[in-house]
């Protein structure tokens, strides 16, 4: 087939991209937030109600987008990693949908986000020597530091919903950031010891997109991710977009950030803040691409 259906769920949302393999162009895109790490952190189970909101999730794409001329992989990450009952849940969304999950570590779901930060990054024009790459997802962040023919990637067990979920308050969270964070950075450290530091910061995801967003005067509602890769945010651009997320009445945050995920979006910005710490960055550039896209782009060289 010609074309394919790559599905990413994460712990916060469940991401479809239909591409035609011969132009690489999307043909179709669909998202949905669906919590599937939602009290995680307290249980260690993908609750029911999290599989049900999956499950409508996935029915609503096959209402708007067609399967039936495209090959389907679907991949799922951190959360379902965690979740004792991770298997369990999976097969009952493959017996109510007939999508049927594969479940990657995080080595897999750092080469997908490097491929898909590479197709970008060339789309945009630039061609970076080394990169560090960051995909900040709901309940792991990859780090990946490219230098050209060699790459080294990580997979942390730090995400902004079992972040969120672990703490009482924002305050509680900016405190315990640096050491929850420190093992990101002894990677950091290691890594520039041996091969120096990187030239650029790339960073994917929900916080980064959400925050380029902001910045340009999108809501959820107006988002457009055409407009979003290779926005460029200083810290001070964190600093700014959360301080105005943090005043605004909840009304007007989901407005701005989307349903299900306006009680995310701080610890998401404190998680960001730091990587600019540890790698010693002014700045990121934003993509809004990530494992769903180098899902897409490997299945088509299949």
């Amino acid at each position: 087939m010609k074309n394919i259906i790559a599905i990413d769920l994460g712990s916060n949302s469940l991401r479809f991209l239909k591409m035609n393999c011969e132009t690489k162009e999307a043909i179709a895109e669909f998202h949905k937030t669906v919590k599937t790490a939602d009290g995680l952190a307290q249980s260690g189970v993908i609750s029911e109600a999290a599989k049900e909101r999956i499950v409508r999730a996935i029915n609503e794409a096959q209402e708007v987008m067609d399967f039936t001329d495209s090959k389907v992989k679907a991949v799922t990450t951190e959360a379902i990693r965690q979740a004792i009952n991770g298997q369990e849940i999976l097969d009952a969304i493959e017996a109510e949908t007939a999508i049927k999950f594969e479940v990657i570590d995080g080595d897999a779901e750092a080469k997908y986000a490097l491929i898909a930060a590479q197709n970008r990054l060339e789309l945009l024009g630039q061609k970076p020597s080394s990169f560090m790459l960051a995909d900040i997802g709901g309940a792991s962040t990859e780090i990946v530091f490219y230098y050209g023919e060699k790459s080294f990637s990580k997979s942390f067990n730090i995400g902004i919903v079992t972040v969120t979920q672990s703490f009482k308050s924002i305050a509680e969270i900016a405190n315990a950031i640096p050491a929850l964070m420190n093992p990101i950075k002894l990677f950091c450290d290691e890594v520039y010891a041996g091969h120096g530091k990187v030239e650029i910061f790339v960073a994917t995801a929900g916080t980064p997109t959400t925050l380029a967003a902001m910045k340009q005067g999108m809501e959820y509602a107006t988002y457009d991710a055409n407009k979003i890769h290779g926005t460029v945010l200083t810290q001070k651009d964190l600093v700014e977009q959360l301080s105005k997320l943090l005043t605004m009445s909840n009304e007007d945050r989901t407005k701005t950030v989307g349903v299900g995920r306006e009680d995310l979006i701080a610890s998401g910005v404190l998680i960001y803040e730091e990587l600019y710490n540890i790698g010693g960055f002014k700045e990121s550039t934003v993509i809004d691409d990530g494992v769903r896209e180098g899902v897409a782009y490997e299945g088509c060289s299949k």
